[in-house]
């Protein structure tokens, strides 16, 4: 399988999870919370898989995103400009990334609470009855933002790796 196909697949892959019913019972807010995990899991997969499409003519091959996010933060910090900057895309994501309201700096957010204790997921999304605080966005629905940001974005990207 090749980079784009794996990146298109994972990306399928967290719609899917994504428009999958929770239901009704009483494990409904677990499984939603599941479902809602994967479905942020994948897309970290897909961005990790981009990282890889963007990358594959640099030295040194393609950073996972926390690597890749640590370089960027001292980057920024110290106004260094290391070679693998110079690709245009990972510039192009770094600003994104560091943009607080962007699609990529709510997923790289979401992934590094996936990999805390806490967990991304929130009992209170979508629990009927419940009141949640004002401006809280489940986040089901901030994971399906960021995948059609993300899906928006793509052709872009692809397009400048390509013409390498």
């Amino acid at each position: 399988m090749s980079a784009v196909a794996r990146t298109n697949q994972l990306l399928y892959q967290a719609e899917l999870l994504l428009a999958l019913p929770a239901g009704d019972d009483e494990h409904a807010t677990a499984r939603r919370m599941a479902l809602e995990e994967a479905a942020l899991g994948q897309l970290g997969l897909a961005f990790e898989a981009l990282l890889r499409e963007v990358t594959t003519h640099a030295p040194g091959g393609a950073p996972d995103w926390r690597t890749w996010l640590d370089a960027a933060g001292q980057r920024e910090a110290n106004g260094d400009v290391p070679a693998r900057a110079e690709i245009a895309e990972l510039v192009w994501l770094e600003a994104l990334a560091v943009r607080p309201e962007s699609w990529l700096a709510l997923l790289l957010a979401r992934l590094a609470a996936l990999q805390s204790d806490d967990g991304a997921a929130r009992r209170g999304d979508g629990v009927p009855g419940l009141i949640t605080s004002a401006g809280a966005t489940p986040l089901g629905d901030e994971l399906r933002w960021c995948l059609g940001e993300f899906k928006t974005l793509l052709p872009s990207l692809r397009q400048g790796s390509q013409e390498w």
